[in-house]
């Protein structure tokens, strides 16, 4: 791949990494302030019924859920930020054949081709 093509892609990789970092903070913020009201017995956010119970847990565990995909996507962000550094941004790390353009324009964080993609989930 081209360096002028890496430099598009890379401002896409930084810019989607600057979202999610955002979108990482914001829901970590408000599970801690939940949990802080909570913990400070606070009566006002105080469940009245099982089911407020159920459904605060059903919302935390959803939350923890988002974050720590939302976490997975930065991590797979950075290392197609040094594979742009590296030189090899656009290649699978399966079979080292090219990622069509259509698929990284997709997911530009992508590190495998289609075929070596459907391997790994099935697999």
């Amino acid at each position: 791949m081209k360096k002028a093509e890496m430099k598009v892609y890379k401002e896409r990789l930084l810019m989607i990494r600057g979202r999610m970092r955002g979108d990482i903070h914001a829901m970590a913020n408000a599970a801690l302030r939940k949990t802080r009201s909570e913990s400070s017995g606070d009566l006002s956010s105080m469940p009245t019924h099982m089911a407020d119970v159920g459904s605060d847990n059903f919302e935390q565990e959803f939350t923890l859920s988002l974050l720590e995909n939302d976490e997975e996507t930065v991590e797979k962000i950075e290392f197609a930020l040094e594979r742009i550094e590296d030189g090899v941004y656009g290649s699978c790390i399966e079979c080292e054949g090219k990622i069509p353009k259509t698929r990284l324009n997709a997911i530009p964080y992508t590190s495998y081709c289609v075929k070596c993609a459907s391997k790994l989930e099935t697999g």
